[in-house]
């Protein structure tokens, strides 16, 4: 499974997620995702670009729920795309499916909105 190196998207784990996501201070966004998805496809680049934009102010993951099924179960995973919204180690939004990059602008502005 070739990934794109130059992506700013990172990826978890289930032996790093707790370290970098739980114990993460200020916003984090992880996109539950597997290769064979076709909605998760498309997220994929939607994904990649808020990585780029919000670069500084969050830090925007992914998690390949095939390889990482301890932290997808964890998290209640039934359907993918999931995105969750972490803020300080706390889920604070989560969206299941694929609504676009504006869905997703609006759970992180809300998010980083909240003091």
């Amino acid at each position: 499974m070739g990934r794109i190196v130059d992506m700013p998207a990172v990826y978890f784990t289930d032996k790093d997620f707790e370290e970098k996501v739980l114990k993460a201070k200020g916003v984090v966004l992880v996109d539950f995702y597997a290769d064979w998805c076709g909605p998760c496809k498309a997220a994929a680049p939607v994904i990649e670009e808020l990585s780029e934009e919000y670069k500084g102010k969050m830090v925007v993951g992914k998690v390949n729920v095939d390889e990482n099924q301890q932290t997808t179960g964890k998290f209640g995973i039934m359907s993918i795309p999931t995105v969750i919204v972490f803020k300080d180690g706390k889920e604070v939004e989560r969206m299941s499916g694929f609504a676009g990059k504006e869905g997703y602008v609006k759970l992180i502005e809300k998010a980083l909105g909240e003091k």
